[in-house]
């Protein structure tokens, strides 16, 4: 089974790339996130054409999540247990759905930015992510996924200049020890012993050729269960994805399990 997941900053925007992706790569299933559109909204002929199933979390221009499958789509869930909602009123975002795909647990994730370190939107980002760890204990003994945009650089390598950051979210120690603790709970980077070493970015911002140039981040992540994460054989980051005209900012990440 091949596994993705890709930020693609507005499927309606890149339907047909994403269209192409899943014809090239043969994927199976893939995550989606930052969507930014209702289901009435989106293009699925292409999609279903070729055999995919959709489960759809998502409102009219932000966040959004998907997951698309051919290898089935069961027990959807729609946000995790406790997770908490942003703003006024206070309500649950478009930024989580789960369902079994061909036996695995996918969870197709888009953490919040955080914005800035003194910013209450920072706050929310540290309770969703020790709100998502808390319900993940329950997915450890299964073969289960967590995958998608987590917003956060675990390592100093993962960005282009730590100092370009020294301010700024994504690298903070808050934010970095969130990420540890799923480690430390038994959550495995399944994707990094494929795809190793320093300027291996899965995002680059549309500022000033940032692409071109390589200063990018690493902030997309496939999180495997300790079954899932033996069942890996490849990873990898498509960073074609990321060229040429129209492209998301983002570049998509897939494994292949036995």
């Amino acid at each position: 089974m091949r596994l993705a997941t890709w930020n693609v900053n507005s499927l309606r925007s890149r339907i047909d790339r994403v269209e192409r992706f899943l014809e090239r790569h043969e994927v199976d299933v893939i995550a989606l996130q930052e969507t930014k559109a209702r289901e009435d909204q989106l293009p699925l002929m292409g999609l279903q054409s070729m055999g995919y199933e959709l489960a759809y979390s998502g409102t009219n221009q932000w966040n959004g999540v998907a997951l698309l499958s051919r290898v089935g789509l069961e027990d959807v869930q729609v946000g995790f247990e406790g997770m908490p909602g942003y703003g006024e009123p206070v309500a649950a975002e478009a930024r989580a759905i789960g369902a079994v795909c061909g036996g695995v647990r996918v969870w197709s994730l888009y953490v919040p930015n955080g914005r800035k370190v003194d910013d209450p939107h920072y706050v929310y980002k540290l309770d969703w992510l020790a709100r998502l760890r808390e319900a993940a204990h329950g997915w450890l003994g299964e073969d289960a996924a967590l995958v998608g945009d987590w917003n956060i650089a675990p390592r100093d390598e993962d960005v282009f200049d730590m100092a370009a950051y020294a301010t700024s979210t994504h690298v903070t120690a808050p934010e970095r020890a969130a990420f540890q603790a799923f480690l430390d709970d038994g959550w495995v980077d399944v994707v990094r012993p494929h795809a190793p070493g320093p300027e291996v970015f899965t995002y680059w911002d549309y500022y000033r050729q940032r692409f071109e140039r390589n200063r990018g981040m690493r902030i997309d992540f496939i999180l495997g269960s300790p079954s899932l994460a033996g069942r890996v054989v490849h990873a990898a980051i498509d960073r074609e994805e990321r060229a040429g005209q129209g492209a998301s900012d983002h570049a998509p990440v897939l494994v292949d399990l036995d």
